[in-house]
């Protein structure tokens, strides 16, 4: 695959915000130009652009956290952007066009299961009670390619404490959005929606991550916007995109791709170099940036936040 490099993620403080009102701005113009809005009659415009612009970027670029953060360059954003998996979109890596289909606005979140209060509320609610910083993170897919973005969101802890979970929930659960007219890849046999979870330690471990937002500006839709999981040392099929309910339990949740495929990906899915995947090793990863083949790293490079998360489980499956 010919891949365009350039330092796309060096952006300059002032862009993030003004970007996104001016594609907003340009769409409506756009339909003025070709008479959508005018035919549709006064008070048009003001929706229509409420619409097209997001009332979060003003948060963009956020503050970064130089605790979290990656030695080698970050992967240019024309890669990280371009070169994803959504299968709600598509099985391709080439699914940016077809994830602009994807509505963000109105986004509601559902908390429920075993909290104090079952809650639904408004992404643009929650964000004004979330904490928001950036983090540089590795991410590794499990199909043995990685990438170092620059994540903005905050941590899973926070929305944990803000659901006021009992102390007898055990896991969280993530769902991404069902639309099958929306996403036509949710027309398929799979067992939609996409889910993922997570013990409780998990999840409030400092290292876990709700992106909100991707090179200094809201996330692009294809990464998984509005929010999606971030867990920089499991394998990328646990970050579940386009979140839209997070749900308490005590039973164990059984993932998306466990559930297609249980002998090939199991519920913990921390990355490991010594352990193959059923049908190709894991040794090494290609970094998207720069083509060239890496070692991969156990836990990605992050043990030390949390290898003693996994003590007392050696009988476990802890990485597939």
């Amino acid at each position: 695959m010919l891949i365009k490099r350039r330092r796309g993620w060096e952006l300059k403080e002032s862009e993030a915000t003004p970007e996104a009102v001016f594609h907003g701005r340009r769409r409506v113009v756009q339909a003025l130009g070709a008479g959508a809005i005018l035919s549709a009659g006064p008070g048009f415009a003001g929706p229509a652009l409420a619409q097209w612009a997001d009332p979060t970027a003003s948060l963009y670029p956020a503050k970064r956290n130089e605790k979290y953060t990656v030695k080698e360059p970050l992967t240019p954003e024309e890669t990280a952007t371009t070169y994803n998996n959504f299968y709600e979109f598509g099985t391709s890596k080439s699914v940016v066009k077809a994830a602009q289909a994807l509505k963000t606005r109105p986004w509601t979140v559902k908390i429920d299961g075993m909290v104090e209060k079952p809650i639904e509320v408004a992404f643009d609610e929650l964000m004004k009670a979330m904490p928001v910083e950036e983090r540089l993170y590795r991410h590794r897919c499990v199909e043995a390619w990685s990438m170092k973005v620059p994540w903005s969101g905050f941590p899973l802890k926070a929305l944990v404490d803000y659901a006021k979970p009992l102390g007898s929930a055990k896991y969280v659960e993530m769902f991404t959005f069902n639309d099958p007219k929306m996403a036509p890849g949710q027309n398929s046999f799979y067992p939609w929606p996409y889910n993922e979870g997570l013990t409780m330690a998990e999840a409030t471990n400092e290292l876990t991550f709700i992106s909100t937002g991707l090179y200094g500006k809201p996330i692009h839709k294809q990464n998984g916007a509005p929010l999606r999981l971030t867990v920089p040392w499991k394998y990328g099929f646990k970050s579940v995109k386009s979140i839209v309910r997070f749900n308490f339990t005590d039973k164990r949740p059984k993932g998306f791709w466990e559930q297609l495929q249980a002998s090939e990906y199991g519920f913990w899915a921390n990355v490991n170099p010594e352990v193959s995947h059923p049908r190709w090793s894991q040794a090494q990863e290609t970094d998207i940036g720069t083509q060239e083949k890496i070692p991969t790293l156990l836990f990605n490079g992050y043990g030390e936040y949390v290898a003693d998360l996994y003590k007392g489980l050696e009988k476990e499956r802890l990485w597939a």
